[in-house]
């Protein structure tokens, strides 16, 4: 895979980068369901093996679970993936998630991640969430500290507005910006995206396929039969009437994606990364089997008018 250098940083990143959300396992706010540690670390080599190299994860993913996965699936590899995982989310041993830009709060998630992921430092260090929005200022300025005391190689900032990423540059500058974006959800083309890429900030887009629904796997009957502990049984994607309206997406978009002999799911993400602001975009792997769904992605080439074709059937169907 050829490489895209990420912002302001020195850090050459491949157009794919392994989520490691689902990883986190089942039994908290935000989890997927129940996930196989085994066949989440196959998951993780079997990219890297493929050509990725890195893995974005958070310390509330799985409560802390993700974190240590991933440091298992890349113990005593020869060549190691740049690791960026996120702080601002806490948890009680209730597991009861909390919002804290706090510096206090901050450097003991560090530290903590630091352990968790068996690393003397952290490639990228993410703010995850702009949570409580009164405390940017405060959070942001202590990344930077970690930043200058070497504790965090490069630091950017997750689920951020324009405005709020103004304040947080005001202070130190942001080296990427971490946004879901796919077909259906397409809020940060008006001003996050410019604003981004006017200020060198680099942009790892999240759920590109939209927690699976733009994959080419989901059905109703999957969405019916996923675990309570899934949040995607919460999710408004996941409802009626739009989950119908995106589900006869998909199979309209099946016909384009043969032409290139490749899945919806990579033409999904090939979507994502067409726009010239986007510089990689984040796949969740749960297993080795689903790297035959995203790979293609990472080069495909598609034509403009079948880029059209995608913006026309997003309008027929009210997406």
């Amino acid at each position: 895979m050829q490489t895209k250098r990420l912002g302001n940083s020195d850090l050459d990143i491949t157009p794919l980068g392994v989520g490691a959300w689902a990883i986190g396992g089942g039994g908290w706010a935000f989890g997927w369901g129940h996930q196989d540690d085994n066949e989440s670390v196959d998951a993780i080599r079997a990219a890297i093996e493929a050509g990725m190299n890195w893995i974005d994860t958070a310390a509330v993913y799985g409560l802390g679970h993700s974190e240590e996965v991933v440091a298992k699936a890349v113990a005593g590899l020869s060549k190691k993936p740049y690791i960026f995982t996120k702080c601002a989310r806490v948890w009680n041993e209730k597991g009861e998630i909390g919002k804290s830009l706090k510096a206090d709060s901050i450097r003991r998630e560090v530290e903590a991640s630091l352990r968790r992921l068996n690393v003397d430092v952290i490639d990228l260090y993410q703010m995850h969430w702009p949570e409580p929005d009164e405390d940017v200022e405060e959070g942001w300025t202590t990344m930077a500290k970690l930043k200058q005391e070497g504790k965090v190689r490069w630091i950017g900032v997750s689920n951020f507005s324009e405005s709020q990423m103004k304040r947080a540059q005001a202070i130190a500058p942001i080296t990427s910006l971490q946004p879901p974006y796919s077909l259906v959800q397409r809020e940060i083309e008006g001003s996050i995206l410019p604003h981004a890429a006017a200020t060198n900030v680099g942009t790892l887009v999240y759920s590109p396929m939209k927690n699976g629904l733009l994959s080419g796997r989901m059905t109703k009957a999957r969405v019916e039969n996923l675990p309570e502990d899934d949040f995607r049984k919460r999710s408004p994607y996941f409802q009626e009437p739009r989950l119908t309206s995106t589900l006869n997406l998909v199979e309209d978009l099946r016909l384009i994606a043969s032409r290139y002999e490749c899945s919806v799911g990579e033409l999904s993400i090939a979507w994502a990364l067409r726009h010239p602001a986007v510089t990689s975009a984040i796949v969740g792997l749960r297993n080795r089997g689903q790297l035959d769904g995203v790979l293609k992605s990472a080069t495909l080439k598609v034509e403009p008018a079948d880029f059209q074709q995608i913006e026309d059937l997003l309008a027929r169907h009210g997406l």
